[in-house]
């Protein structure tokens, strides 16, 4: 019997997709939260209310249809987000923003512009568009995050039993080759990832696992530093601050730092922060001198391979998910926190801008962010892709941001 069914387009299910995830992030937020500024480095959340739709309805109309706009004041107003200068805090009140109901208005009609669009509309537009949603998706979870918890819903973090660490040794990595970026032929990436370049990486050592938050506690009882921004004082003691609550401080789960404290860290311990390269060849690379293309091989991500892909909403232990680690037995190089790297944030040579969004990593080649590589829990699965490049200024201490350690060969 011939089925009823109608095939729905790739695209417009990515997207639809993408829209649930990130509809219900503001599920988790009581209505009083929506004019909230939770970072103060960041729009406030009315912003992004508004941002991913108008996102997608610039990006597909003005490249594509080229419908007229219906609504051109709020095209510009939540066309672009920020990413300030230290110092340099947006001013804006909650006053200057429109209502709720109107922003929902806006949105609710670019979805129903966009259901006739997508289908017909350019394939590396739509990519582009569903990719930027979730991006924003992981950005909404810090952001909310930073909300008091009497101002959002959801399941209290699960304490498990703090497992007994082995020493973070270090494992030694011989000398080979690192394929950075990707290849047009390869299909969707950011203009950032283009082109591919083949780089040599001499012999080093990296530890096994991500610093943890013990870890970086005897660090800090060393040297008298601060805490990272997740934690909270309890007496003597800390707690770590989850999404939707506290917990003491869970020894054995990765810490959460900016690349300044990370990098302060390594000094202390007489090592350094991986490179961009590094980080490859250590994530990738085999002892035969082959590469993969994710750390545990070619099989697509799951929740077995590590802490992504939204599957918690908080860290988990850094011996979790052994069935991700790679070839050199270096575990969660994907998922379970990003891990900075100490290489700038620059283009690969050869780079070209993408004329649909010519800013989009050109105006952060400034030497003032960091590439970080792998995931976070709350990174969707498309940005485990190998090519990948996140990035952050080295004292923001929001992003769920985690490191370990190197020691080049003499």
């Amino acid at each position: 019997m011939a089925s009823n069914r109608v095939a729905v387009h790739p695209g417009m299910e990515a997207w639809r997709a993408a829209l649930a995830r990130t509809d219900s992030l503001f599920d988790c937020i009581s209505p009083g939260a929506t004019y909230e500024r939770p970072v103060p480095e960041r729009h406030r959340l009315i912003f992004y209310l508004g941002h991913v739709d108008a996102f997608d309805w610039n990006l597909l109309t003005r490249r594509g249809a080229g419908r007229p706009s219906f609504h051109p004041e709020f095209d510009k107003l939540f066309e672009f987000g920020i990413d300030p200068e230290p110092g340099c805090l947006p001013q804006d009140t909650a006053a200057d923003w429109p209502s709720v109901q109107e922003v929902r208005d806006y949105v609710g009609r670019i979805r129903r512009e966009l259901e006739s669009i997508l289908p017909i509309a350019d394939e590396e537009l739509v990519h582009t568009a569903v990719e930027h949603r979730l991006m924003h998706a992981e950005t909404l979870s810090y952001l909310i995050h930073n909300l008091p918890y009497s101002l959002k819903n959801g399941p209290a973090p699960i304490s498990t039993p703090q497992a007994v660490l082995s020493p973070n040794r270090y494992v030694e990595i011989p000398s080979g080759h690192a394929t950075l970026g990707r290849k047009e032929s390869e299909g969707f990436g950011w203009d950032n990832e283009f082109p591919q370049m083949v780089v040599d990486v001499p012999a080093f050592a990296i530890q096994l696992q991500k610093i943890t938050n013990g870890e970086y506690l005897e660090y800090m009882q060393d040297t008298g530093a601060a805490a990272p921004h997740y934690w909270t004082a309890d007496g003597e003691s800390y707690r770590l601050r989850g999404m939707f609550g506290d917990q003491p401080l869970p020894h054995d789960h990765p810490v959460y730092v900016t690349h300044d404290e990370a990098s302060a860290y390594a000094a202390w311990a007489g090592a350094e922060l991986p490179t961009e390269p590094q980080w490859h060849r250590a994530a990738l690379g085999t002892p035969e001198g082959s590469e993969r293309q994710y750390p545990w091989g070619s099989a697509a991500p799951s929740a077995a391979h590590g802490n992504f892909d939204f599957h918690h909403w908080d860290t988990v232990s850094v011996q979790a998910n052994p069935a991700g680690n790679s070839a050199f037995g270096v575990s969660q190089l994907v998922g379970n926190g990003w891990e900075w790297t100490s290489t700038p944030f620059a283009p690969f040579p050869g780079f070209q801008s993408r004329p649909y969004y010519a800013g989009y990593s050109a105006n952060f080649f400034d030497n003032q962010h960091f590439v970080m590589k792998g995931g976070s829990p709350r990174t969707a699965a498309v940005f485990l892709r190998r090519s990948f490049r996140n990035w952050f200024r080295p004292n923001y201490p929001y992003v769920y941001a985690t490191f370990r350690c190197v020691r080049s060969e003499a």
